[in-house]
């Protein structure tokens, strides 16, 4: 799994238990994904060198 995927997944699951817990289901797992996505693609950016 890559670092990127861990972010998604911990998005999805925290998604998925608020959206079961509220009854939108739907609208929570999506804003999991969209948060968990940007989460790793941030941590990523900060991690490379920078460029010259």
């Amino acid at each position: 799994m890559t670092k990127n995927g861990g972010f998604v997944g911990l998005g999805l699951a925290l998604g998925a238990a608020i959206g079961a817990a509220t009854g939108n289901l739907a609208m929570w797992i999506a804003l999991g994904v969209v948060f968990g996505a940007a989460a790793g693609a941030e941590r990523t950016k900060r991690n490379e060198p920078p460029r010259q």
